[in-house]
């Protein structure tokens, strides 16, 4: 499976922005419809790589402070549960 390794900035919120998401049960940061900017995109192979690469990039003294911070996401779908696991289980 391949993944993309992200170092991003992050954004700040406003505590009322915070107290709102919160008493209304919403999200107050959605990735899906406003990423964070990006600073730095690596790709790897394998998982043991991207978490190599993730460790590498969390030593960077912005990510440290806590101004950025390292993802990593899979880019590939999961491999599909075997059905005959499902009986195995019971459920």
């Amino acid at each position: 499976m391949r993944f993309l390794i992200v170092r991003t900035d992050i954004r700040t919120a406003a505590d009322n922005d915070i107290a709102a998401a919160w008493a209304g049960g919403g999200l107050l940061r959605d990735e899906t419809t406003t990423p964070e900017p990006r600073r730095q995109i690596v790709h790897a192979e394998d998982r043991d790589a991207a978490l190599l690469l993730a460790r590498a990039l969390s030593t960077v003294g912005s990510v440290r402070s806590g101004r950025q911070r390292v993802k990593v996401l899979p880019l590939d779908e999961p491999a599909p549960v075997h059905p005959e696991w499902w009986k195995i289980t019971g459920t």
